[in-house]
């Protein structure tokens, strides 16, 4: 009797450290998240029976939501490092110089912008692009410049920067000029001044001895370090002599390539230009392709007439763009102001020019 009282006192003492046990797993796991697998959602003779499995569900669901914890944190620290930097803006103001339509931008000559950069001219994108549709050159406008640091640590990051906000605040004066120093536009059919000028070789040229050829000229200096000018139109022209030489039918084709800045634009320098661009080293590239450079006192004349405008300013040279195609009875074909002209066009002029009359 003794010890059958015994064995039920046991009995009931483990079944009150049981229960205990439960309640303060219950507590343990009361943090989980509701989707998680809890023990009391099980039946009680199935954890008596089980309890190991019970336990090694509970580990799973505690690692689990460790591992969701640390997903969080990780993506949390990855979108914070890969945010975008918060965006300066200055007031901006300027004149519309042209418009390129096919880079959906515009050469404006800025105003100082306090902060930022001083005055120049030069390509700036606009957003929304409709709003080129609204601009003509000449046109004074008001906007604010949006400038973004580049996030990455590289020597050759530059920061992005576009206009927005962009607003007219005077149209430009389109009553016929007719003051003696108005800019000049090269017509069609208007003949070439016998301009002079001295090549990558350092001998004298001059544009009259181009008569019987199409010739197609522009205007560098070989500092120029904004992609949208000289350069783009170095690369246009590197195109046009591959295609030029490749085609019989614009036998008759030559390229001139005229410098405004002869303090610097030596005939070596010139020479060594010629080369980088035209990625060659061979000298036969100055056949149909020269490189020169104008007098300073020349330079009036010249500008005027291909309505060029050069303005040195600190070390740089603010300038425009301006392309002709002279045809072989030296009169002018084509002539394109700004950079919003395509090889095609250039090549279709001079094949077009070169075709006999009558």
């Amino acid at each position: 009797m003794k010890a059958m009282h015994r064995h039920n006192e046991l009995s009931s003492r483990a079944q009150r450290e049981r229960l205990k046990g439960g309640r303060a797993q219950s507590r343990d796991l009361a943090f989980l998240p509701a989707w998680l697998p809890h023990p009391s959602r099980f039946s009680k003779a199935a954890y008596l029976q089980h309890p190991l499995s019970f336990r090694a569900q509970r580990g799973t669901c505690f690692s689990g939501t460790i591992l969701l914890t640390l997903l969080v944190f990780v993506l949390t620290a990855c979108h914070s490092k890969t945010s975008q930097p918060a965006a300066k803006r200055y007031p901006f103001t300027g004149r519309v110089v042209s418009i390129d339509a096919q880079d959906q931008s515009a050469l404006i000559a800025n105003d100082n912008i306090p902060g930022f950069m001083d005055a120049m001219t030069m390509s700036y994108k606009v957003k929304p692009t409709s709003v080129l549709n609204q601009l003509t050159a000449g046109d004074s406008i008001s906007a604010e410049v949006v400038v973004v640091e580049p996030t990455g640590k590289g020597d050759n990051a530059e920061p992005d920067y576009w206009l927005e906000n962009v607003k007219v605040t005077a149209h430009r004066d389109t009553t016929p000029a007719l003051s003696p120093n108005a800019l000049h536009m090269p017509a069609p059919g208007e003949e070439v001044p016998d301009f002079s000028f001295t090549n990558q070789s350092g001998r004298r040229i001059s544009l009259r001895q181009y008569r019987g050829q199409v010739l197609l000229v522009t205007f560098i200096y070989t500092r120029c370090p904004f992609p949208d000018f000289c350069p783009r139109m170095s690369s246009n022209f590197a195109e046009i002599y591959k295609r030029i030489t490749a085609d019989p039918s614009l036998a008759a084709a030559h390229l001139l390539t005229i410098s405004f800045d002869p303090g610097h634009d030596t005939p070596k320098v010139l020479r060594d230009y010629g080369f980088s661009v035209a990625h060659t080293r061979d000298a036969a590239l100055f056949k149909r392709w020269e490189f020169a450079a104008l007098r300073p006192s020349d330079l009036p004349r010249i500008a005027d007439f291909f309505a060029l405008t050069v303005t040195p300013e600190g070390g740089m040279i603010t300038h425009n763009l301006s392309t002709t195609v002279i045809g072989p009875d030296g009169k002018v074909v084509k002539w394109y102001h700004g950079g919003d002209w395509q090889v095609s066009d250039l090549i279709k002029d001079a094949s077009a020019a070169l075709v006999p009359k009558g």
